[in-house]
């Protein structure tokens, strides 16, 4: 069984953005979230409250041209720091599956942490969220789940209202990733040995 401190912090700079990502597996939901994007710093407080992970993001990007580098660049932190602290994944439930509704909205998200990056997402979301770009939703999820190494479904079943849709999809996300590391044991659940 891990014992050691479920911790990450990461820097990443490029010419499009400037990223300092840090991520506590076993915190209690607290968070400090600076993206320059207003509701995309809600979707990630939301995700930081619902999975009960600690999460400090500061993001300076270039949004003089849009939220695009941003955004995908933060999945890609973030994703990179999922994967440094599962690591061999020995010891974690490896599988997640959560349904939350937001209002009249339903969204589901499976999560299997397999080490093969795989997105399925089910929702065609155009327009945009205060200054966020909705198909940036989608950007963010192929980003984590490249990086991280998950298998990820999510899949919005029904809803009218964009915002309890997407604020559905990430709560959704949230509780299956959770379930998915918790340690459960000190093996790799896998047949095979090793993911």
């Amino acid at each position: 069984m891990p014992t050691s401190k479920r911790i990450k912090k990461i820097t990443r700079k490029t010419k499009e953005t400037d990223i300092s990502l840090e991520l506590n597996l076993d915190g209690s939901g607290s968070h400090n979230i600076k993206t320059g994007i207003g509701f995309f710093d809600h979707m990630l407080e939301l995700f930081s409250c619902h999975s009960g992970f600690d999460l400090k993001v500061e993001c300076s990007g270039d949004l003089k041209v849009d939220g695009h580098h941003s955004v995908e660049d933060i999945g890609i932190v973030l994703g990179k720091a999922l994967a440094d602290i599962v690591g061999d994944k020995k010891g974690i439930a490896r599988y997640g599956l959560a349904y939350v509704p937001m209002d009249e909205s339903l969204a589901r998200c499976v999560i299997d942490f397999s080490g093969r990056a795989h997105l399925e997402f089910k929702e065609q979301l155009n327009g945009k969220l205060g200054e966020f770009d909705l198909e940036l939703v989608e950007e963010f999820f192929k980003a984590v789940s490249t990086n991280a190494g998950l298998t990820l479904h999510i899949e919005l079943l029904y809803g009218t209202n964009t915002h309890h849709k997407v604020e559905a999809i990430f709560k959704a996300f949230a509780r299956s990733l959770a379930q998915a590391v918790k340690v459960v044991g000190d093996k790799v659940l896998s047949s095979k040995g090793i993911l």
